[in-house]
C-alpha cells in the first residue's frame, strides 16, 4: 500500500466511518471532547487563524432551544444525540494572531484589519477545521452527524453573538440501532484529478 496509515485506521476515520442518524444514550464526556481538541487543533490553516469556535450544548434548556431551529428531518436526532455540538467561525479571530503567528504579528493589521475580509478568511479556515473535528470525532471511536439544515440566524441569535457566524451542528455519539443510511458513491480518482 501507498498509505503510511495503518489500514484499520483508514477504516475508523475513511472508509468505515459513516455520518450518524441515531445514537446510544452512552454519554460523551468532557474529557473525550478535551482529547478531540488537543488531537485536531494540529491541523493547518493560514496564518494558524484557528478561527473555528465550538459551542457544546449540554443542558436540556438548552437543547430545546437548538432543536427548534434545526430542520424538521434534523429535529429528532439533535434531540437524541448525547452530545451536539454548534460549530461556528470566529470574525475577530485576528485578535488572536500575535499570539498564534508570532514571527509576523503585524499580520492582524495588513491583512485582517477589514471585517469582510476577516469574515471570509474566517469561514474557509474554520469550516477546515470542522472538517478535521469530524475526523477528531472518529479517532475518538464515535460517530459524527454534521448538519448544515438549520436555521442560521435563529442558531447565531440564540446561542452566538454577531462576531461569530455558525458552519454547521454535529451530533455526536456511539452509532445507534440503523444509524447508517446506504453509503452513497463517490467519485473516481480519474474523474477529480487533472494533471497539468
Amino acid at each position: 500500500m501507498s498509505l503510511v496509515l495503518d489500514p484499520a485506521a483508514q477504516d475508523l476515520l475513511f472508509r468505515e466511518a459513516r455520518t450518524a442518524n441515531t445514537f446510544t444514550d452512552e454519554p460523551v464526556t468532557d474529557e473525550q471532547l478535551q482529547a478531540i481538541y488537543d488531537l485536531v487543533k494540529y491541523g493547518p490553516t493560514a496564518f494558524n487563524q484557528s478561527p473555528l469556535r465550538v459551542t457544546l450544548v449540554r443542558s436540556p434548556e438548552a437543547r430545546e432551544r437548538l432543536v427548534r431551529h434545526m430542520a424538521e428531518g434534523n429535529q429528532p436526532k439533535t434531540a437524541a444525540a448525547p452530545l451536539v455540538a454548534i460549530l461556528s467561525a470566529d470574525n475577530e479571530f485576528h485578535e488572536e494572531l500575535p499570539t498564534l503567528f508570532p514571527h509576523f504579528p503585524q499580520a492582524k493589521d495588513v491583512f485582517f484589519g477589514e471585517r469582510p475580509a476577516r469574515e471570509g478568511a474566517a469561514a474557509l479556515n474554520a469550516a477546515l477545521q470542522a472538517a478535521y473535528f469530524i475526523i477528531g470525532v472518529r479517532a475518538a471511536g464515535l460517530a459524527a452527524g454534521p448538519m448544515t439544515g438549520l436555521d442560521f440566524e435563529g442558531v447565531r441569535k440564540e446561542f452566538l453573538d454577531d462576531d461569530h457566524t455558525p458552519l454547521m451542528v454535529v451530533n455526536i455519539g456511539k452509532p445507534g440501532p440503523d444509524a447508517w443510511f446506504p453509503r452513497s458513491p463517490r467519485l473516481a480518482y480519474e474523474d477529480v484529478v487533472t494533471t497539468v
